[in-house]
């Protein structure tokens, strides 16, 4: 059962190399070249980083401004922010999505890269293009970090937002609410480090498009 259970993750995982690589073919029959589609695929990440910073800060607001209410509104405040702790946890998974989706086709760029250094006829230009490979590379590294930093925040304030949902799903009353009100001063701190990192992650992303698009 194991072994079959690795074959057919092996069998999946060789079917989406596939299917990318007949994506990509069919887009640069059109000119869409892999570069084209990183640079589209960075933007889209940073657009999901964006939309992700400001779903959690709306999930911590849900939380803090349902410590504040009385018990004729808890039953409705806490909908509202299990419907935002829910969001949250799409945000997740999206963005998890786009930044593989980034490194999928950075990778993809790089080895093409890498063999067309020796179809060159000039010296000159190849090891010119081996350079702007090699720096590339370097600068890719630095927004892939940012992004997997950004995402690493995401979890711990995603679990202390689940936490309390999950605390106050069988224990929603002003009681209840008000043992949780500590939590507040917890998740406050994480949802800053979160929003700095998403927010380094997208300047430094942008700085990479630029550089891109001017060398392009």
């Amino acid at each position: 059962m194991k072994l079959l259970s690795i074959l057919l993750l092996t069998l999946s995982l060789s079917a989406c190399g596939v299917a990318q690589k007949v994506q990509y073919s069919a887009l640069e029959k059109v000119g869409v070249h892999k570069r084209d589609i990183l640079v589209d695929r960075i933007e889209k990440t940073s657009e999901t980083q964006e939309k992700t910073k400001e779903q959690f800060q709306s999930a911590y607001e849900e939380l803090v401004s349902l410590v504040d209410v009385d018990d004729q509104a808890l039953e409705e405040k806490y909908k509202k922010m299990a419907s935002a702790v829910e969001r949250s946890e799409d945000k997740a998974r999206e963005l998890e999505s786009r930044i593989k989706s980034v490194d999928s086709v950075a990778k993809a760029l790089f080895v093409e890269w890498e063999e067309e250094l020796s179809q060159y006829q000039s010296q000159n230009l190849r090891k010119a293009s081996e350079q702007n490979l090699v720096a590339t590379k370097q600068r890719y590294a630095v927004i892939h970090q940012k992004m997997k930093e950004s995402h690493q925040r995401v979890e711990p304030v995603l679990q202390v937002l689940q936490d309390n949902i999950l605390f106050l799903k069988h224990n929603l009353n002003a009681r209840a609410v008000s043992s949780i009100s500590g939590e507040v001063l917890v998740i406050e701190a994480k949802v800053k480090q979160l929003i700095n990192e998403m927010e380094a992650s997208i300047v430094e992303s942008k700085k990479f498009v630029d550089n891109m698009q001017s060398t392009g």
